[in-house]
């Protein structure tokens, strides 16, 4: 039975042994041709147009001039596509799996983490979301009965072009009018959908493009400004009937005396200083920042995530925005894993363990997206929500805090081996002490801080029990002291607690 990639297209083994592109030298010794060195809006929109006829050329190495010339632009991108290689993936077998199915994700499993660039092929393709596309040529080897990828080659998206049919199928750029399509197995290609359109409108550089020529303009005109800011305007004068190369003596030395603080003219010409050059940098760096931000929002989904805001970022917003890239990174994730389940793990499986396969089939590239809840709130929540009586799986709290299961020899943490278990009679002192205060403890708490005349009373009992020897004598010496004591205060103060209390029952308090 023939070998199929998983469009259908049949294939041959022996493309493995070569790659494609080493039988087309001339794209070895193409060399950019920069088309950024001295754009204007009306070559920009000339190259944005061939791209849409299927020339791509140009239109991918702008791209690459972009990031090298603009820093700001180049520290975006960079955060977004270095986001995805810092997180963590696995190999997942379909829902369901059989045992054969699930020994062949571990399998893919081994085979990757053994991979020592595989986080360079992440960042690689992910070129795509400026670019629109990222092709990376496989070079594979065998490994004893195994056939395994020996390299991830980038290739310059300017070695490609469109077909002319649905302008959506990359081919190599042989001379041909149509291209040269692309092996079976010997590529992996990301077509990022940063937005809708062609391949060749469906980057992101395409939006990117137009602030990037307005900034440039901005900053050479804030350079020009800058050059001539606080020098005075140098008129220079000559005589009627001077010749030609009179006045270019003297331009000349009207342009240099400004930089050199001096220089000689002919005799009879003059030159008058007049006032500075006045201005302020304020429009050209306002032109700067509006085309930062517009990078920054379309590449990041904001701009309080980036240096670009400058005074107005918050914290509050910045977290805002942050939750919006986020968003891009999922996005992003999901379609690099979609990319790697078909041009990457499809081969490895088609190639080491059988041909015919079923694609729904496929082991899934996941990365773990999926972030911790905060662990405070649901350790002070799940055990009141238990108590009211609430069933809460045990799987769920674990996928929720990020917390794994343990395995049935691993050792789990608990209460120390001194520490014994609250008795039941502790629990419910604990439910006690949490639950709310009854409003008469604290009506008793105020009434115990007024409790004075109960002090004031007793002192003539506490100085006949000093005065007596034994417990008879202070028994019948007792009456002696009895018409000493006050008792109208704390009769006052027991009538004041028992109305206060019968208040508090008629009100609802209890």
């Amino acid at each position: 039975m023939a070998i199929v990639d998983i469009h259908g297209r049949p294939f041959e083994k022996e493309v493995l042994r070569e790659q494609q592109t080493s039988r087309l030298a001339t794209l070895h010794a193409e060399y950019a041709e920069h088309p950024s060195s001295g754009l204007t809006p009306p070559r920009l929109a000339s190259i944005l147009q061939a791209a849409e006829r299927g020339d791509i050329k140009a239109q991918c190495e702008l791209f690459q001039d972009m990031e090298e010339k603009d820093a700001h632009l180049l520290a975006e991108m960079g955060k977004r596509r270095r986001a995805l290689t810092t997180v963590d993936w696995a190999v997942l077998p379909p829902r369901d799996p059989s045992d054969a199915e699930q020994a062949e994700a571990d399998w893919l499993n081994e085979v990757l983490q053994d991979l020592p660039d595989f986080e360079d092929l992440l960042f690689d393709l992910l070129d795509a979301i400026g670019k629109g596309f990222s092709c990376i040529e496989l070079d594979w080897q065998r490994l004893g009965r195994e056939w395994l990828p020996a390299a991830f080659n980038y290739r310059e998206a300017s070695w490609f072009q469109l077909d002319m049919a649905t302008r959506n199928e990359l081919r190599l750029r042989d001379g041909s009018a149509e291209g040269e399509a692309l092996n079976p197995f010997g590529w992996i290609v990301h077509q990022h959908k940063a937005k809708s359109g062609y391949v060749a409108r469906g980057g992101l550089y395409r939006v990117l493009a137009w602030p990037y020529l307005f900034k440039n303009y901005a900053v050479r005109d804030l350079a020009e400004f800058l050059e001539i800011y606080g020098l005075p305007v140098r008129l220079g004068k000559y005589p009627a009937g001077a010749s030609s190369d009179e006045k270019s003596t003297l331009l000349r030395a009207v342009v240099n005396i400004g930089h050199n603080a001096a220089g000689i003219i002919p005799e009879g010409m003059a030159i008058d200083f007049k006032e500075a050059a006045k201005g302020t940098h304020d429009p050209f760096d306002w032109m700067v920042q509006w085309a930062e931000k517009s990078m920054s929002k379309a590449v990041l989904g904001g701009t309080l995530t980036s240096q670009a805001d400058g005074k107005s970022s918050t914290n509050a917003l910045g977290n805002v925005h942050n939750e919006v890239r986020h968003d891009l990174l999922k996005s992003d994730a999901k379609q690099v894993a979609t990319t790697l389940r078909q041009y990457l793990l499809y081969p490895l499986l088609v190639l080491n363990r059988g041909g015919d396969r079923d694609p729904r089939r496929l082991p899934r590239f996941q990365f773990d997206l999926v972030e911790a809840e905060d662990m405070a709130t649901y350790a002070e929540a799940l055990p009141k929500l238990v108590q009211a009586g609430m069933q809460i799986p045990v799987a769920w709290a674990h996928e929720k805090l990020r917390i794994p299961q343990p395995g049935k020899d691993d050792a789990v943490l608990g209460a120390s081996a001194g520490e014994p278990k609250p008795t039941a009679a502790a629990r419910v002192a604990a439910l006690k002490a949490t639950s709310e205060v009854d409003p008469l403890d604290d009506l008793a708490e105020q009434l115990a801080g007024q409790w004075q005349p109960v002090a004031r009373m007793a002192e003539p009992v506490q100085q006949l029990l000093a005065q007596c020897k034994s417990l008879e004598e202070f028994r019948e010496r007792l009456p002696e002291v009895i018409p000493d004591l006050d008792a109208g205060q704390l009769v006052e103060l027991i009538a004041q607690g028992m109305f206060a209390g019968h208040l508090a029952g008629r009100t609802g308090a209890i």
